[in-house]
């Protein structure tokens, strides 16, 4: 990444010294400085630093390239613009009815478009605090959140699972949190419910890198009458379903989400190509499966690179996942597509079990055989202790992938 961004400066923490000797792609940096050589500009009074020349800056202007999570594949650099901050916070402020009573903590790394604009921009944009955090600690959070009367939490799913599986979960006092805000991954549904016995509601978000991140809402009222949907488009963000041509699909038809919005990025870093492939007159192509029911609510199917085709049949992974978390004992899970000599391909499951629990495979073909077609069961079920993320928290399926092709190469 240091390599394809080509960065003029690179500034570091003392502590890393010793990490970034390693980094040959430094040697071509004309400037490299610790933190420390800086720090008394950034504490210099003010009447100091009002007398330095004024550089004019635009909205199109970029303000940071942030790589995308890289789970389907190689990352990319996105260019975000002043414009794109301005817009999501606008727009985040609004739905959320953020004031600057509002108070969390943040933990999400700031490599991740969560870290910097779920909430740590809107909330600078609207006067909220902000406890800041160098890592996810569930204890230490739960904490905090009791000490600091926390109003509203974001996370991804893995994030409420680790707050939830903690010993002092069941007796922080959380009442002042009016929501939680959950993204990067659909929250499984007993996770869902868990939160809400604890008396806090799950506002499901939608986004990504190249347009927000946030994109969609749904309101607190419906995350019990419309478990799975991410509700409806932010302000100033259209949405439309479209098929391979480009075509808008009607309701309860699975096709690819396209987006629209002074938030969508201005393209990829230095690679044109992809930037052209990715925007069709201003709407943005997110590789997202989708699909919207008679009231307007939209649902995530799954990545379109996810989905495989088995014996001619178009199976979306998070169709089965989703069905596997119905099942008590199952924690994690994630399904993946793998060739097969008869149908093409047929999906592989990488399942973690509740703690103390057992069930075999052929336990879990039952369930699944119970409410699935019979061309979506897993032909492959595997438990695992842990499933591979990424430093972002999200399940890595290209990680799963890796796996499976090692052990297909062994045998």
């Amino acid at each position: 990444m240091i390599a394809d961004a080509e960065p003029a400066l690179f500034l570091f923490e003392s502590d890393y010294v010793d990490e970034i000797k390693k980094l040959k792609t430094l040697n071509a940096i004309p400037s490299i400085m610790d933190l420390k050589e800086i720090r008394t500009f950034l504490t210099e009074p003010v009447e100091q630093a009002i007398k330095k020349p004024k550089v004019l800056i635009s909205f199109a202007d970029p303000v940071k390239i942030l790589y995308t999570a890289g789970t389907t594949g190689l990352s990319k650099g996105v260019i975000i613009t002043h414009k794109q901050l301005f817009w999501n916070a606008t727009n985040t402020v609004l739905r959320l009815n953020l004031t600057e009573n509002d108070h969390t903590q943040s933990y999400a790394p700031f490599f991740h478009t969560g870290g910097w604009n779920v909430l740590f921009t809107p909330f600078l944009f609207v006067g909220g605090s902000h406890t800041l955090l160098n890592s996810f600690d569930p204890d230490t959070i739960l904490d905090l959140m009791e000490k600091e009367k926390t109003t509203l939490l974001f996370g991804v799913p893995t994030m409420l699972q680790m707050l939830s599986d903690s010993p002092k979960f069941q007796n922080t006092d959380l009442s002042s949190v009016r929501f939680a805000i959950v993204g990067g991954a659909p929250m499984p549904i007993p996770l869902i419910n868990l939160w809400h016995k604890k008396g806090i509601a799950i506002r499901q978000g939608f986004g990504l890198t190249e347009v927000g991140p946030n994109c969609f809402s749904l309101h607190q009222d419906d995350a019990i009458r419309k478990k799975g949907s991410i509700g409806f488009p932010n302000f100033y963000v259209e949405a439309k379903i479209v098929d391979e041509e480009g075509s808008e699909l009607p309701p309860n038809s699975p096709g690819e989400l396209w987006l629209k919005s002074p938030v969508v990025t201005s393209g990829y870093w230095r690679k044109a190509k992809e930037t052209t492939a990715s925007i069709t007159d201003g709407w943005f192509h997110t590789g997202d499966i989708l699909q919207v029911d008679e009231e307007g609510y939209f649902f995530v199917v799954d990545r379109k690179k996810n989905m495989y085709i088995s014996g001619g049949e178009n199976v979306f992974p998070s169709e089965v996942e989703k069905y596997l978390y119905q099942h008590e004992a199952i924690k994690e899970c994630a399904v993946i597509g793998v060739k097969d000599p008869k149908w093409g391909e047929t999906g592989k499951a990488y399942i973690v079990l509740n703690p103390g629990v057992k069930l075999t495979s052929e336990e879990i073909t039952d369930f699944c055989r119970a409410g699935l077609a019979k061309y979506k069961l897993p032909k492959h079920i595997v438990f695992l202790d842990s499933l591979p993320k990424n430093e972002a928290g999200k399940i890595n399926k290209q990680e799963l992938i890796k796996i499976h092709n090692q052990q297909t190469n062994t045998h």
